[in-house]
């Protein structure tokens, strides 16, 4: 009798499932069928109920459009994935030499991390520990160890007026300019330098380690995330480059691991276009399924999954999504990424729908000319989905 019980109890759970997806995919096509949107611009979306491991929604899932920024969900996963949740980013600082009579006669020597988060009060704790030492004076040269990446400042693809980060290894307040920061520094603490060499790319011999700034990747994807920071997001990209093994670490090396997830998931990574880590690029293109399927992906890895999470804006709590969505059921609810480039309003993320089932989507809007219309249809799937 209980076997006789259970088992209608299942089915009859089975097809409630059956009739609200078949209620959701049914709401989403009215909504994108009659927004005038959709009649003027292309709209790539799909939708993956991760409780019930089924597709709910799809339309144009897997043509490839510009992701802007949410391709930093593509460099996000990739980079928990192979460096893990307790990566460190890290600039470090050694010397070489003889110190007598508070003279140093040898080299400084600055190794290079690319930590976005390095700011001039840990340069002046580098200068302070120099003088820790009992030194004075600087008799030698500052050596630079910019070995970490490729002497190429710029991302493929990004466009020479844009608001574009510098991407170099040593960084200080996001400027490249950290050796003359650093002999500032060392005279504010009262060194003296005399008759100054530098050499660039040179990599520390024989040295003796003095200290070393770490930031976790936790610090920066909250930022990546949350505030949608381009050079964060390039930062990051390159440390997954490093991870490769190759010196210097080139952009091609990021986008090998992230091909190898990406054909993971049974997926064609020949079918996409990886260019950078922050979506700049009007050389990226991928697929809403794509990235569906990488959230699913992320989902069903908790090393992934708990970092991810904790960096993704809130409708209408934080971040890029603070203004979005509030007072409706979606508020507090979708955790996702934003995207934004001329003609190219994107969102992916995650939300637990009206069913208490736990989804993930992405949304492409392409070819839009105003943004704020792109961004209230995304809005109103998201509502819908949580909730009426």
């Amino acid at each position: 009798m209980k076997r006789i019980v259970y088992t209608i109890c299942f089915f009859l759970l089975f097809v409630a499932d059956v009739s609200a997806q078949k209620d959701f995919a049914s709401m989403l096509d009215s909504l994108v069928n009659a927004d005038p949107l959709c009649e003027t611009s292309q709209v790539g979306m799909m939708v993956y109920d991760l409780t019930a491991d089924e597709m709910v929604y799809a339309r144009n899932h897997r043509q490839t459009m510009r992701p802007a920024s949410t391709m930093k969900l593509v460099t996000a996963i990739t980079a928990l994935a192979y460096l893990g949740g307790d990566y460190q980013l890290k600039t470090s600082l050694s010397y070489s030499g003889e110190i007598e009579n508070g003279t140093l006669t040898g080299n400084l020597y600055l190794v290079g991390g690319m930590d976005p988060m390095f700011e001039q009060t840990d340069l002046m704790d580098f200068a302070e520990r120099v003088r820790f030492l009992g030194v004075d004076r600087l008799r030698g040269s500052i050596v630079t160890d910019c070995s970490m990446k490729d002497t190429l400042r710029w991302g493929e693809g990004w466009c020479w007026d844009d608001d574009n980060p510098t991407l170099t290894p040593l960084l200080v307040n996001r400027k490249a300019n950290f050796v003359d920061r650093f002999v500032r520094a060392l005279t504010e603490v009262g060194i003296t330098i005399d008759s100054l060499t530098l050499f660039e790319d040179f990599p520390p011999l024989d040295d003796i380690p003095l200290m070393t700034c770490q930031h976790s990747i936790d610090q920066l994807l909250l930022r990546m995330m949350k505030e949608s920071d381009n050079l964060y997001a390039e930062c990051l990209f390159y440390q997954l480059a490093a991870r490769y093994g190759d010196r210097p670490a080139r952009a091609i090396h990021a986008r090998t691991l992230e091909k190898q997830l990406v054909n993971s998931l049974g997926l064609d990574s020949g079918n996409y276009k990886f260019a950078d880590g922050s979506g700049l690029s009007l050389y990226n293109y991928v697929s809403p399924e794509m990235l569906t399927l990488l959230l699913r992906y992320a989902w069903q890895t908790p090393q992934v999954y708990g970092h991810l999470w904790a960096s993704l804006p809130v409708a209408g709590q934080d971040g890029t999504l603070k203004k979005r969505m509030r007072r409706t059921p979606a508020d507090g609810n979708v955790h996702a990424k934003t995207g934004t480039l001329t003609g190219i309003i994107s969102l992916a993320g995650y939300l637990t729908a009206a069913n208490g089932h736990e989804f993930c989507f992405a949304i492409i809007n392409q070819g839009t000319m105003h943004w704020r219309e792109a961004r209230d249809f995304q809005d109103r799937v998201c509502v819908a989905l949580c909730g009426k």
